[in-house]
């Protein structure tokens, strides 16, 4: 069994910028995140897949970047130029499989969450 620990959420104002990190208690191949916003379906953001590439969602690409240190076993989320619509619970995700991609059920570890709010 993996453990996910997110860190890094808070509030922000449009435009500014956060990290967040989130620590593996073990080893794991893709490591993704999402984000849920209160009323909403959890959706994709972006992942960094075991072999090096990284991939992302159209409504992050260009803002967002995922970066990842396996000896630590921890992946991180870079979001600049923030916008209101970014708040939400933002969710690390990893899984051991060949292959993970956009469906929840892709992968097989979750953390709790860490909000981020952005204000206008």
């Amino acid at each position: 069994q993996v453990q996910l620990v997110e860190s890094g959420g808070g509030l922000v104002q449009a435009g500014g910028s956060l990290r967040l990190s989130c620590a593996a208690s073990g080893r794991t191949f893709n490591m993704a995140w999402f984000r849920q916003a209160p009323g909403t379906e959890r959706e994709f953001v972006g992942v960094s897949w075991g072999g090096g590439s990284k991939g992302y969602s159209d409504s992050v690409k260009g803002r967002f970047t995922i970066s990842r240190d396996n000896a630590k076993n921890t992946v991180y989320l870079q979001m600049n130029n923030l916008k209101p619509e970014d708040t939400a619970t933002y969710y690390c995700a990893a899984s051991r499989r060949n292959y993970s991609y956009r469906a929840i059920s892709d992968y097989d570890y979750w953390g709790q969450g860490t909000q981020v709010t952005v204000s206008s």
